[in-house]
């Protein structure tokens, strides 16, 4: 498939479909992008790949093409509906589509209890919608981790879900993520390689399993949630109810390194938060 976006528009008139902005519908039209997706994710045959709103198939196709078995989830009908019409009958034993949301389905169908194994050695390629990003990456941190992920992102969202300590952008979707990844060099990418063009530049989001992933028990990602909606407040004010020591005991930790119940959310290192812990009813 041809990669302009004379060839995009034309294509999408024939569908008789307007890009839906509620739904982060900007198609790559940049070849040059394609290819250094798979090449960041290292795509190679047999890998099983999951791909997040595959729109026109343009990544789909290249995934296809380069060996990989491509699990990938589609909200839009129409789109859904030209992805089963041409892309399902030229590889019928490795393209499996799904209509249905992201967010429910993080791993494009990998989760079954059939498939559990095979999440667990996936990678995911995908152009996210910037409006599922956040509650889509926090699907996928509750479940079997990918060992790869490279995501075309905002260039805002990138920046947020690798920030560092002390800085206004860390949060608690950092924490989370940084935990169980470890963030490798990535790719700018212009808003001229969309169609149609956005009004900010995103940026390919690459991030490798870590070797020992942490992942947070429920009750705990809430609360440390619930700190940065409050950012700006001490920590021992925020935890005085929402422990059973208020907080006392994780302090007591904190404390060789210079911190405390004065300090404010944004200040706590990543590794400092795994050591908290939340018993069940708490939080």
């Amino acid at each position: 498939m041809a990669l302009t976006p004379t060839t995009t528009r034309d294509l999408l008139a024939k569908l008789g479909h307007i890009p839906k902005r509620f739904l982060g519908q900007n198609f790559l039209v940049d070849g040059n992008i394609v290819r250094k997706s798979l090449e960041l994710a290292q795509v190679g045959p047999g890998d099983t790949v999951v791909e997040i709103g595959p729109g026109l198939g343009t990544l789909t196709t290249a995934l296809l093409e380069a060996g990989a078995d491509v699990w990938a989830v589609e909200k839009d009908r129409t789109l859904h509906a030209y992805l089963t019409e041409t892309l399902a009958p030229r590889f019928p034993q490795t393209f499996h589509l799904t209509e249905g949301d992201a967010v429910e389905l993080p791993l494009a169908g990998l989760t079954q209890p059939a498939f559990y194994a095979v999440a667990s050695t996936c990678k995911i390629v995908a152009n996210l919608p910037y409006a599922i990003s956040t509650p889509w990456l926090d699907a996928v941190l509750s479940g079997p981790l990918p060992v790869r992920l490279v995501l075309m992102l905002q260039l805002e969202a990138a920046q947020r879900y690798t920030a560092a300590p002390g800085t206004k952008q860390f949060s608690a979707i950092s924490i989370a993520l940084q935990s169980a990844f470890e963030v490798a060099p990535g790719h700018t990418v212009a808003a001229a390689c969309f169609f149609p063009r956005p009004d900010v530049d995103s940026h390919l989001l690459h991030l490798v399993r870590r070797p020992a992933p942490f992942t947070f028990a429920p009750e705990t990602k809430a609360l440390i949630r619930a700190c940065f909606q409050q950012r700006r407040k001490q920590l021992g004010a925020l935890l005085r109810d929402r422990l059973p020591d208020g907080g006392r005991a994780w302090f007591a930790l904190l404390t060789v390194t210079g911190l405390g119940p004065r300090s404010r959310p944004e200040e706590i290192p990543v590794a400092l938060w795994q050591l908290l812990r939340v018993p069940p009813g708490f939080g």
